[in-house]
């Protein structure tokens, strides 16, 4: 084994805040500590006399979604806590994406404030020439970053009016099943839900399913995770689901998710999002003419993102 420091030159990025930015769909990406979108929370404008990370450089987060790693092959800024690696060694594309895989396989040991700023550099990782076969053989697939819809939407938030949750779904708890309950039925297609912020909550997939595809859920045990399931599904306890009254589908769900998941805030160990605060709980959306939510709108949104088109469910 060999350590990061002895592979990478590591640095802090530049240490910008994201709400201070000025957004810019053709701008460069900023890069914060979340584990999703590879890192990026939106693209933003160049400032004057602050050059941003260099292309072809590994980030890694030293708080929030601690050692969430990716390769970064265009010019970004990044936020506080975040640490640039620099190869010191030449390694291609399959190389460096292997060592975000093997950075992120340490997240084990990162939890509850403790950061990464300082261990980072000492952690072991295989070497070079260590690196398995499969990693120079395995397909890439090229995302296309066409979008479904090529016009432009804005977000004229000020004109967005408010709706209880419950106006708009029937909540009601899942069945709950443990991993041990359907051990036997390991490796099919349906997902197992649990109460996790990531991977769109699967733990792992079964031949087996208590609940129906088109429903959004919500971890009401830890910090409140809102998710799209498109496939029918089996669940742990405290997953709560969203049975739309409306036409949901792919497209608005995840319009919906995204707001739903900015009141993760307010939850908590010690504050559940429990179905009755889930049910009381308003969020703002795009309206018609009627005053109505706009589901069309939501959608076409969704459809006018970057690879949009990638949007694929088992």
């Amino acid at each position: 084994m060999v350590k990061v420091k002895d592979y990478f030159d590591l640095k802090y990025g530049v240490n910008l805040e994201f709400f201070n930015m000025e957004e810019d769909s053709k701008g460069i990406p900023f890069v914060a500590r979340t584990e999703k979108n590879n890192g990026v929370v939106g693209r933003v404008k160049l400032i004057g006399g602050i050059n941003p990370n260099p292309p072809n450089t590994i980030s890694v987060s030293c708080g929030g979604s601690v050692m969430a790693s990716f390769l970064q092959e265009e010019p970004y800024y990044s936020g506080f806590h975040v640490l640039y690696l620099t190869p010191k060694i030449k390694l291609d594309k399959r190389e460096l994406l292997y060592y975000c895989m093997c950075l992120k396989q340490n997240a084990w040991k990162y939890s509850y404030g403790r950061q990464a700023n300082k261990t980072l550099k000492n952690l072991e990782i295989p070497p070079k020439k260590d690196i398995p076969p499969w990693v120079y053989s395995i397909k890439i697939q090229e995302l296309e970053k066409k979008p479904l819809i090529s016009k432009e939407y804005e977000l004229n938030i000020k004109s967005w009016k408010w709706f209880k949750i419950s106006d708009l779904f029937i909540i009601k708890g899942t069945k709950h099943i443990t991993a041990e309950d359907i051990l036997e039925y390991r490796n099919g297609n349906y997902p197992f839900i649990v109460t996790s912020s990531r991977n769109n909550g699967v733990e792992g997939f079964y031949d087996y399913f208590t609940e129906e595809s088109n429903v959004l859920t919500i971890d009401s045990a830890t910090v409140g995770t809102c998710f799209y399931q498109g496939s029918n599904f089996s669940a742990s306890d405290h997953v709560e689901k969203l049975i739309p009254q409306f036409n949901l589908n792919k497209f608005n769900a995840l319009f919906l998710t995204t707001i739903i998941n900015l009141e993760k805030i307010r939850y908590g160990y010690g504050r559940k999002f429990s179905q009755k605060r889930i049910s009381e709980t308003k969020i703002k959306l795009p309206v018609d003419k009627n005053g109505n939510p706009d589901w069309e709108f939501m959608e076409n949104y969704i459809k006018s993102l970057n690879y949009s088109k990638e949007l694929k469910w088992r």
